[in-house]
């Protein structure tokens, strides 16, 4: 009886074993596979923006894109915004878009911040599919792209607005 026990036991051990290290290698590979690369294509996505337009990324070429990953409730996120919109009034008549993306917040709480920081660049919300292809973690995390559609780099934390002007300037075609 107890050498039974002893061998259930050791089965239930090795299959749990055998189930971490499966969960570890697979989440190893995910973000090997999510990994974006600078100088490669950015990932084309599709979102709406809050005014009920459809934005595929894709569409922008033969214009830089400034791609910002944010939330209303990241402080880095909020004071970065002003920076951005000052400078996309700059750049957008140069052939520079801004595309925020929000982390999955509410419509009420995302329009609420854009009307109260006066942005006029489109600010879509993501359910997560779009920050999974792109790695998002930490937030705020921006992407620049090239006219071509690939990505020329990639800066994670706060901007500020002698940045966001380099790096729109880097990015105007």
């Amino acid at each position: 009886m107890k050498k039974k026990r002893l061998i259930t036991r050791t089965i239930i051990l090795v299959v749990m074993a055998l189930a971490v290290g499966y969960t570890l290698y697979a989440n190893m590979n995910k973000d090997k596979n999510n990994k974006i690369v600078v100088g490669e294509p950015a990932p084309d996505f599709v979102l709406v923006d809050m005014e009920g337009n459809k934005h595929r990324l894709s569409e922008y070429k033969g214009q830089g894109v400034f791609l910002n990953f944010w939330a209303t409730w990241c402080k880095p996120c909020e004071r970065e915004m002003p920076y951005i919109e000052n400078q996309y009034q700059q750049f957008k008549d140069q052939g520079v878009q801004v595309l925020a993306i929000d982390s999955g917040e509410t419509d009420l709480v995302v329009n609420r911040f854009i009307d109260r920081k006066g942005l006029n660049f489109p600010v879509m919300i993501d359910d997560g599919a779009v920050q999974s292809t792109y790695g998002i973690n930490p937030l705020p995390i921006t992407f620049l792209i090239d006219k071509e559609g690939n990505v020329v780099r990639i800066h994670t934390g706060e901007l500020t607005e002698e940045t966001v002007r380099a790096f729109m300037e880097q990015i105007k075609p």
